[in-house]
């Protein structure tokens, strides 16, 4: 009656043309590897170890106190540091120290008004911890950030 059709007549009838070859270089050129990501690395290690560096702090001795926490961050030679004393005048900026706390104010907001430098405040342990309040009060009322806090570390 009916035959049934096969889709697949037979093996022989649907045969695939031969690949094509390609000749084979005698010269293995592509077993070397790319050292271009490598170098890359290499280069953003280096750049990140140089800006990361330990480099000496510009400012007046005073007593830090102390913190028992293990994480201890380089501070950047570009930063701007604020010190706040123990004896009058309570207040200094770089090294410099100002009279009363109007000039002081004004010296700092000029100082921060066109820069991105990160702030550092470093505050004498015996210095009045009300001064220390007026400061950050004062920051954070002018969008300053202050980014690190200077302490010592416990012997």
């Amino acid at each position: 009656m009916f035959r049934r059709a096969s889709i697949f007549q037979s093996k022989t009838s649907c045969r695939l043309p031969p690949m094509i070859k390609v000749p084979q270089s005698h010269q293995d050129s592509g077993l070397t590897p790319d050292l271009t990501p490598l170098l890359d690395i290499i280069f953003i290690v280096m750049v990140f170890l140089m800006l990361t560096a330990a480099v000496k702090l510009e400012s007046i001795d005073v007593n830090l106190p102390s913190s028992d926490s293990k994480v201890v961050s380089p501070v950047d030679k570009q930063s701007l540091t604020i010190n706040i004393l123990a004896d009058e005048p309570h207040w200094a900026i770089n090294g410099q120290r100002y009279l009363d706390w109007q000039n002081f104010t004004l010296a700092l907001t000029e100082e921060t008004k066109n820069s991105d430098k990160p702030v550092v405040i470093g505050a004498d342990k015996t210095a009045d911890i009300q001064h220390l309040v007026t400061l950050l009060a004062f920051l954070q009322e002018k969008g300053i950030k202050a980014t690190q806090l200077l302490t010592d570390q416990p012997q």
